[in-house]
């Protein structure tokens, strides 16, 4: 396959990472729903139509600005208010919800590797459908994955600092929770030391390894980023 151009690298990212994100919020409210607390629900948030989720910043600028300088993207959608107060358990209860997110992302991340299957076998020669739709199932893949490692770290309030506090004990719970408003400088710290990539690549690569169709997905990937 040739190198892409930055509009085609556009239109192959963009619907995977517009599902990729909102799904994740829509499995937040979800969650809450089924254990008690219906805000989501109540404001349409509980929905596979991303027009509700999305942030024009976090799902539009921030990804495409990424594409054109960096070669890769990555996002965000607005989060789903959650009431903890509704919720029956709340501290055990919100964890359930923070989990949701990384889950549903990789349950989208091992769809895209099925639909990556199927093209390869049903679309051999329809290359004008099977290279595109290929190269999204890829970046369907990838993307999640991404998502749902960065969500995991344990940094309140990503969904990993959230399911850590609904696991520690209730004054350690407390402690832990106070270190939520530095959180994102946390992360931009760990990010810029380069703490973040380091735990990310295994993470990642090594659950693209168990998918179906890894093989697939580990010979397109170069495609989807730039040489230079």
């Amino acid at each position: 396959m040739e190198e892409l151009t930055l509009l085609q690298r556009i239109a192959v990212w963009a619907l995977p990472l517009i599902f990729a994100v909102t799904v994740h919020e829509a499995a937040h409210g979800w969650v809450a729903d089924r254990l008690g607390d219906p805000t989501a629900r109540k404001l349409g948030r509980i929905t596979l139509n991303p027009m509700p989720h999305i942030d024009p910043i976090g799902t539009l600028l921030v990804p495409v600005l990424m594409l054109s300088f960096t070669g890769f993207l990555i996002g965000w959608a607005r989060p789903v208010p959650i009431s903890m107060a509704r919720l029956g358990s709340p501290k055990r209860d919100m964890a359930i919800v923070a989990a949701a997110g990384p889950s549903v992302n990789l349950l989208m991340a091992a769809g895209w590797s099925l639909v990556i299957l199927l093209t390869h076998q049903f679309l051999p020669g329809v290359e004008m459908v099977a290279t595109p739709l290929l190269l999204m199932a890829v970046a369907g893949v990838f993307v999640n994955l991404v998502l749902m490692a960065i969500n995991l770290f344990p940094i309140p309030p990503l969904d990993g600092g959230r399911i850590l506090t609904g696991l520690l004990p209730r004054g350690a719970a407390r402690q832990f929770a106070r270190i939520e408003p530095f959180g994102l400088f946390i992360l931009i710290a760990l990010l810029v030391t380069g703490v973040v990539g380091m735990v990310l690549g295994p993470v990642v690569f090594g659950a693209v390894a168990v998918l179906p169709g890894s093989d697939l997905v580990f010979g397109i990937l170069p495609v989807l980023f730039p040489t230079e």
